[in-house]
């Protein structure tokens, strides 16, 4: 089975964190959490509490299979942090399995690892989206290459987990 790394901060979107991480691990996955700093704990935008397994300087790409990146205001704030960013670019560079959802693309044109690619993202990123070269498609879940899914809201969760799972089977 996968070993997923998910990288979130506070404020992320709770659901967008937690049902992906339920429908992995019900597959069989590991799910590992990266912060800044192991041990502690982010607080979603609802309140959901998340314990943090490492941080991100004790995390490379080889310890992963996959890399999920949830929404809510986390993706804004990780991309401010050249760790997080160097980490996504390092997935898509290895054609690792990278799965984003709502605002969770916004790491992703961060580093500069879009252009050319299909993909969707929350209707606030979409000119974002578009300026960093994605074939932006307005629809619940957009799987590229084999390799990266995204989707737009929470309201794609099923479809974004199905296809997630999927990827990894």
């Amino acid at each position: 089975m996968a070993k997923v790394a998910t990288v979130v901060t506070n404020l992320v979107e709770d659901v967008e964190y937690t049902e992906p991480v339920k429908a992995l691990r019900d597959a069989g996955h590991e799910v590992v959490t990266v912060e800044k700093t192991a041990g502690g704990e982010v607080k979603g935008k609802h309140g959901t509490k998340i314990q943090v397994d490492k941080s991100i300087d004790d995390v490379k790409v080889d310890d992963f299979d996959a890399l999920l990146i949830p929404g809510g205001f986390s993706p804004d704030q990780l991309r401010a942090d050249e760790r997080f960013v160097n980490f996504a670019k390092a997935f898509m560079d290895a054609k690792k399995p990278v799965f984003a959802i709502c605002h969770g693309p916004q790491l992703l044109i961060t580093a500069k690892t879009l252009d050319g690619r299909h993909a969707t993202g929350y209707k606030s990123i979409q000119v974002d989206m578009e300026n960093a070269g994605v074939n932006f498609q307005d629809k619940e879940v957009v799987v590229c290459e084999n390799q990266l899914v995204t989707s737009r809201t929470p309201d794609d969760i099923p479809a974004f987990n199905r296809e997630i799972v999927n990827l990894l089977k």
